[in-house]
């Protein structure tokens, strides 16, 4: 699957399970301190990257996802 594609969900869900704006979504935009997650949202980023994606994900890979950037290159590695 291409980064664009995958952006395009990632950003989607973010926009509509979160209710982030769209503005603030940037490949280096900070999951915690740009977009407000908080950690019991990364459960349900996790469960929505399986079901999307096709993949089982790996908690301790997820712990090194700082920035969006971060979340779509694993996402692309796994899928």
């Amino acid at each position: 699957m291409e980064r664009t594609e995958i952006k395009k969900i990632v950003d989607e869900f973010l926009i509509d399970e979160f209710e982030i704006e769209q503005d603030v979504i940037a490949d280096d935009a900070h999951l915690i301190d740009d977009l407000g997650l908080e950690s019991l949202d990364f459960v349900d980023i996790v469960v929505i990257i399986e079901k999307e994606f096709g993949f089982k994900v790996q908690r301790e890979e997820m712990k090194d996802i700082r920035v969006l950037a971060d979340l779509y290159e694993y996402i692309e590695k796994n899928a």
